[in-house]
C-alpha cells in the first residue's frame, strides 16, 4: 500500500461510491502531519483540529476514522486507555505495541517475524493483507515495584508516564 495524498484518498473513496469531503481531507492532513510514534484519539483529534480553528464535529471525525481505519489508511490502535487510538498506516514502517495497562505508556517495537508469519497466512487464505499489529499488554517496573495489584494506591500515578507527557510537551 502507498501512502495516502489527497489524490489517492479522493480515488479510493470515488471507487467506493463515496467523495472526498474537506473534513476528510482535513483528518487525514492531520494524521500525515503526525510525529512519528503519535497515536491520536477520535477526542484527541477533535482538540487538535479546534485548536487550529477547524469546526469539524465529533460525530463526524468519528465517523471518518472509523471509514480511513477500514480502508486500511489508518491503523485502529486498542491501547489501555479504554477508547482506540489511530495513526497513519505505513507499511514501510510496520510496528507493534506494547502497553502499560497501569500508566497506559505505550512503547513501539519492530518484529519481522510477526509480519512475515502474517503473510504467510493471508497468502495461504487467498486474502490480501491491509495491516498487521501485535499489542503486547504490559505491567510497568514502578508499578510492580508499588506493589501492583493489590496494594497500589488508587490515586498512584506512575512517574515514567509523567515524565514522558512532560517530554513530549
Amino acid at each position: 500500500m502507498l501512502p495516502y495524498t489527497a489524490n489517492t484518498l479522493k480515488a479510493e473513496l470515488n471507487s467506493r461510491g463515496w467523495r472526498l469531503t474537506p473534513q476528510r481531507e482535513t483528518i487525514l492532513h492531520v494524521f500525515q502531519n503526525l510525529p512519528h510514534g503519535n497515536h491520536l484519539s477520535a477526542d484527541e483529534l477533535h482538540h487538535v483540529l479546534s485548536q487550529r480553528g477547524e469546526t469539524i464535529s465529533l460525530s463526524t471525525i468519528y465517523r471518518s476514522v472509523k471509514l480511513m481505519a477500514r480502508m486500511g489508511i489508518l491503523r485502529e490502535l486498542e491501547l489501555a486507555e479504554g477508547h482506540k487510538h489511530y495513526e497513519l498506516n505505513r507499511p514501510q514502517h510496520h510496528h507493534h505495541h506494547m502497553v502499560c495497562v497501569q500508566c497506559n505508556k505505550t512503547v513501539e517495537f519492530k518484529n519481522d517475524s510477526i509480519l512475515k508469519q502474517s503473510l504467510k497466512q493471508v497468502d495461504r487464505d487467498g486474502l490480501q493483507l491491509i495491516d498487521c499489529q501485535l499489542t503486547v499488554t504490559t505491567i510497568c517496573p514502578e508499578a510492580i515495584r508499588m506493589g501492583w495489584p493489590s496494594e497500589l494506591p488508587s490515586n498512584w500515578s506512575c512517574t515514567r508516564a509523567i515524565s514522558e507527557t512532560a517530554a513530549e510537551e
